[in-house]
C-alpha cells in the first residue's frame, strides 16, 4: 500500500485506471477538483487520494473535497497561487464565510424560513449563512492540506492556518474520562456554542409514533428510540443480524465499523414481527428493510427521511432521524437505574463526556414539577414563642 501510495502521488502509474479499480472495490472513492476549464487541479487530487488511501470514510473524502473546492476558488479570485497562500488569504475566506449565504439552507430550512423557531418542537431552523463548526472544519482541512504538501516539500514554508501550539499541546494527552480543559481558540477559530440535546418529549413522541402510516415504520421509529442506534446503522441491518430470544440487533458502527451488539425493546421487536408477517421473510441476501412501491429493495436513508419529513407536514413539526437517537439517548441517561457508563456502551460513545450532555435536565421535563411549585403556598415568617412582633418591627423594620 505504501508503494501505491508513493507511485500514485508521483504520477508513475496510470491514476484513473487504479482509481477506478480502486472505487469498484470500494477503497477509493473518485473524489476530484477541478478548475473552470475542466481540468484536475493536481495539488488538491494528490491530497485527496493520500486522504483516501487513509482508509476514511467516503463521505469524509466528500466534505474535504468540497471544502477545498472552496479554498481552490478563493485564490482563484484573488489571483493567488496556492503554494503562495498566507494568512490573509485564509482570512479572506473566513470572512467571507461569515458573511456569505449557505446555498444548502434554501432547500433545508423549512418553510418557516432560516433561523424561525418551530414552535411545536423549540427547534431553531439553521441560520442563512455559513455555521461557525463549518468554518472550523475548512480551517481544518486547509490546514491538513498544507499539512500534507509540507511533508512532501511542496508549498509555502509556513502553513498559511493559524494554530495555537500550547493548545494542540495541552489537547493531545487528555483522558477520555476526565473533562476537557479550558484553552483559548486559535486565531479564525470559530466559539461554537454548546446545545441541548434535541429529544423529544414522550407527547411529541406519541404524535409522531401515531401518524407512522405502516408496520415497518412503527418497527423503525421503535427500534430507532429504544437501540439509539444511528440511522444508516439500523437500516443495514439483515434479518441475521435480530437475535429474538437475546433482544439485540448486531450494527455495523459507523466510526469503529466493527459489527457490535445493541439492545432493543420488546415493543420494537413486536413491531419488527408484524412488519414481516406483512412483507414476507427476506431472502438470502435480501435486505430486512424494503420498500413498500415498485419492485422491493433497500429502504435508503433518503426514502426513510421522506417518511418523516411526511409526518413532519401533518404534525407541524421538524423531527429528523438524528432526533430519535438524542431521544434516546436522554432517555437512558436520565433512568436513575442506568449508570453513565453502562448508557455509554450502548450508544458507543468514545468520550464519555459526549454522553454526559444527555444528562441536562430540560425545562419541558420540569413541568410538572413547577406547577407543584407555583401551586404551594408562599411560606409565612413565624417569630419564636417569646418575641413581640412590634419590637421586631421596631428593631428591623417591615
Amino acid at each position: 500500500m505504501d508503494e501505491l501510495r508513493e507511485e500514485l502521488l508521483h504520477g508513475r502509474i496510470d491514476v484513473p485506471r487504479v482509481g477506478e479499480a480502486l472505487a469498484v472495490q470500494g477503497r477509493f472513492p473518485p473524489f476530484v477538483v477541478v478548475d473552470a476549464t475542466g481540468a484536475e487541479v493536481a495539488a488538491a487530487v494528490q491530497y485527496l487520494r493520500d486522504l483516501a488511501l487513509g482508509d476514511v470514510s467516503p463521505l469524509t473524502c466528500r466534505s474535504y473535497a468540497f471544502a477545498l473546492l472552496r479554498w481552490f476558488r478563493m485564490l482563484w479570485v484573488l489571483g493567488v497561487d496556492w503554494d503562495r497562500a498566507t494568512s490573509s488569504e485564509v482570512a479572506v475566506l473566513v470572512g467571507w464565510m461569515k458573511s456569505a449565504r449557505n446555498p444548502q439552507r434554501t432547500r433545508r430550512s423549512g418553510p418557516a424560513g432560516a433561523g424561525a423557531v418551530n414552535p411545536r418542537t423549540g427547534k431553531r431552523a439553521l441560520s442563512a449563512g455559513y455555521a461557525p463548526r463549518t468554518i472550523n472544519h475548512a480551517l481544518t482541512v486547509v490546514y491538513r492540506f498544507y499539512d500534507f504538501h509540507a511533508h512532501h516539500g511542496d508549498g509555502p514554508v509556513l502553513n498559511p492556518v493559524p494554530v495555537w501550539r500550547k493548545q494542540r499541546a495541552t489537547l493531545s494527552h487528555g483522558s477520555p474520562l476526565e473533562p476537557l480543559p479550558t484553552v483559548r481558540r486559535s486565531r479564525l477559530r470559530q466559539r461554537v456554542p454548546k446545545q441541548l440535546p434535541r429529544a423529544m418529549s414522550d407527547r411529541l413522541w406519541d404524535e409522531l409514533f401515531a401518524v407512522m402510516g405502516c408496520d415497518r415504520d412503527r418497527a423503525l421509529l421503535s427500534m430507532y428510540v429504544s437501540s439509539g442506534a444511528r440511522a444508516s446503522e439500523l437500516l443495514g441491518i439483515g434479518l441475521a443480524d435480530v437475535d429474538w430470544g437475546r433482544q439485540l440487533i448486531h450494527v455495523v458502527s459507523k466510526g469503529t465499523r466493527l459489527r457490535q451488539s445493541v439492545p432493543v425493546s420488546p415493543e420494537s421487536l413486536r413491531n419488527l414481527a408484524r412488519y414481516l408477517a406483512e412483507a414476507g421473510l427476506p431472502g438470502d441476501g435480501e435486505p430486512l428493510w424494503r420498500t413498500r412501491r415498485g419492485e422491493p429493495r433497500q429502504l435508503s436513508y433518503w426514502a426513510m427521511r421522506r417518511v418523516l419529513q411526511r409526518a413532519n407536514e401533518r404534525l407541524g413539526t421538524d423531527w429528523t432521524l438524528h432526533d430519535l437517537r438524542h431521544t434516546a439517548a436522554t432517555r437512558l441517561a436520565n433512568d436513575p437505574g442506568m449508570t453513565l457508563t453502562e448508557v455509554r456502551a450502548i450508544l458507543r460513545h468514545a468520550d464519555i463526556n459526549t454522553t454526559g450532555i444527555y444528562t441536562a435536565v430540560r425545562v419541558e421535563d420540569l413541568f410538572d414539577k413547577l406547577q407543584d411549585h407555583y401551586a404551594r403556598p408562599r411560606p409565612t415568617r413565624q417569630l419564636a414563642p417569646g418575641y413581640d412582633p412590634d419590637d421586631v418591627k421596631i428593631v428591623f423594620g417591615d
